[in-house]
């Protein structure tokens, strides 16, 4: 390829909404361009690097003997209201409507459409197991897309969905996609982490998402020191804390003037924080739900949706307070009518004596609280969020904290989607069963932005070899020097005879130019030709990701010691 006819204009300047570096540089370096708030167009170089990574994709999917279909991304409303899934999927769903006023929606996943197919064919045993995968773009339409890729409205996944007649055969195909995971994240470059994690909108009750570690990344995640137990912060296990045996002293109300935090009402009181409850309000399709921790933990979110079976949350409204008989700065779970109020306290709390809450009017708070006692809650939970320097719930290490970008995620569906679509087969005694389901998806385009995440510096990207867009760059110093071309132009036309993936830039530019954008946009390796490198009949190799220099002659061997050089990088 000749960079002279390469479409990939580069620009100088950091786009203004580009926050994070995958997304100012994949902009800059002429990777793709914005067309919308949440959606890119892929440019060449950019969509070189995501047909290499679908290419591992499909490699090691079909190692594993999943098989590679297409489906449709305009999906009908009914097959969705017979899951059950249109009215409670959330605003994230695009939903459209043809000229007879039949709805449909842009599928931001796949599970119903893959079920329909398979109850319509599969009728025994025989049959199965079954694994399905597609690569295709799905749509989201999220509340704020940001980050580039990284939370962006229509982005391209691949999804997979196993097929078999019991939860042994799901567990075989989990394994197999986790390992096939695995393999692909590695020969993506990526240095990765696979963890537990929660299965949120899709269901089933097992998960693993695999994070791109990376300081950028949305997600947190906790890891243990001493063993292999790993997880996402939303999912991870907690312990119970054990509390001190008091004698539980009689509750009494105290006026605190001015005290709306946690931090204020210790102080004003003096005591220790954890000695206190926390609240924290939430409003939900099934109205306002008041929680409570201990006054140093955290509230976990995902732990709350689960347990209240709710959707989503909002923080609940001056309003939503007022109706539920309570204040904010000093809610508390006592005198809460639990009828009209879904009250959720923390395990932990429960556990404890003596503590501090809100007593639910301006300037008061309640002390020598005694939860078994003084209040009923309608859910006791885990709701805390975990904290770093915990105790790992599987040993006795302490969990460390990290961030990642998730690129992948395994769930086991069980039967939470062929029973109410009534996939069934017949067993070897002729009875119908319902067949049990996994499903697997890739993010195949955050997959790019997490490799340029994990692989820059100041001057650009720094591509792994395995998804590099090109792996050679021949730069000529000057153009118009006769001699300097056809050395150039000899050795571009033998590395490509040798089947290197390889470009030289013939545009009439300054060396610097042309330097710049090599390590803008990531080429694993720039090789620099011009008289003084010819005058000892060699040429300036550069390695992108070490920054080492070395003179190669230019003699018979020249291209297969690049080759060389080129298989020794990562």
């Amino acid at each position: 390829m000749r960079v002279s006819k390469l479409y990939a204009p580069t620009l100088r300047e950091v786009p203004a909404e580009a926050e994070i570096a995958s997304h100012q540089l994949l902009l800059r370096a002429g990777f793709m361009r914005k067309a919308s708030g949440g959606i890119y167009t892929y440019l060449p170089l950019g969509w070189r690097v995501i047909r290499k990574i679908e290419a591992i994709v499909r490699e090691e999917m079909d190692d594993k003997g999943a098989q590679e279909l297409l489906m449709p991304i305009v999906q009908p409303a009914e097959i969705w209201q017979e899951s059950g899934r249109w009215d409670v999927y959330g605003a994230e769903m695009w939903r459209l409507k043809d000229r007879h006023s039949r709805a449909f929606c842009l599928g931001p996943t796949h599970e119903e459409m893959i079920t329909t197919i398979v109850r319509n064919d599969v009728r025994s045993y025989r049959q199965l197991p079954i694994n399905l995968y597609q690569i295709q773009d799905k749509f989201r339409d999220e509340r704020r897309p940001r980050f580039g890729l990284m939370r962006s409205r229509e982005f391209i996944m691949k999804d997979a969905y196993s097929f078999d007649k019991d939860e042994a055969g799901l567990e075989v195909s989990y394994k197999g996609m986790y390992e096939a995971y695995a393999n692909i994240f590695k020969r993506c470059g990526l240095v990765f982490r696979p963890v537990e994690a929660d299965s949120g909108a899709i269901g089933g009750s097992g998960s693993h998402e695999f994070m791109a570690l990376a300081e950028s990344g949305e997600a947190e995640i906790v890891f243990c020191d001493s063993c292999d137990y790993a997880a996402n912060t939303e999912k991870a296990e907690l312990h119970l804390i054990k509390a001190e045996t008091e004698t539980a002293l009689d509750k009494e109300e105290v006026v605190t003037p001015d005290c709306k935090t946690i931090v204020d009402v210790c102080s004003y009181l003096k005591l220790p924080i954890e000695k206190s409850i926390k609240a924290v309000a939430y409003q939900s399709e099934k109205g306002l739900i008041l929680c409570f921790v201990r006054g140093d933990h955290e509230v976990n979110e995902v732990k709350v949706l689960n347990t209240c079976d709710v959707l989503e949350l909002e923080m609940a409204s001056e309003t939503a307070l007022i109706e539920g008989n309570t204040v904010g700065g000093y809610m508390g779970p006592i005198g809460i009518d639990t009828n009209k109020v879904m009250v959720v306290v923390d395990q932990n709390v429960m556990e404890m004596s003596n503590l501090c809450c809100g007593a639910n009017k301006e300037g008061y708070h309640f002390i020598n609280v005694n939860p078994n006692k003084d209040f009923t809650p309608t859910h006791v939970a885990d709701i805390r969020l975990i904290q770093e320097g915990d105790p790992c719930p599987h040993c006795n290490g302490k969990v460390e904290k990290a961030r990642g970008i998730e690129v992948g995620q395994v769930f086991k569906l069980f039967t939470k989607y062929s029973e109410p679509l009534k996939a069934t087969y017949l067993d070897e005694n002729g009875k119908a069963k319902p067949i049990f389901m996994g499903c697997y998806g890739i993010g195949v385009s955050r997959t790019m932005a997490a490799a340029v995440e994990q692989y820059n510096d100041k001057d650009g990207i720094i591509w792994p070899k395995s998804i590099a867009p090109y792996h050679i760059v021949v730069v000529p110093v000057n153009v118009k020097d006769v001699e300097t071309m056809e050395a150039a132009e000899d050795l571009y036309i033998k590395l490509k005879n040798a089947g290197v993936q390889v470009l030289i830039d013939d545009r009439d530019e300054r060396p610097g130019v042309k330097f710049k954008d090599a390590d803008l946009i990531g080429y694993p390796v720039r090789v620099v030709i011009g008289p003084k490198t010819l005058a000892e009949n060699s040429a300036e190799v550069k390695m992108r990701k070490s920054g080492e220099v070395q003179m190669l002659t230019l003699d018979g061997d020249c291209v297969q010691k690049l080759i060389e050089m080129l298989e020794k990088i990562d």
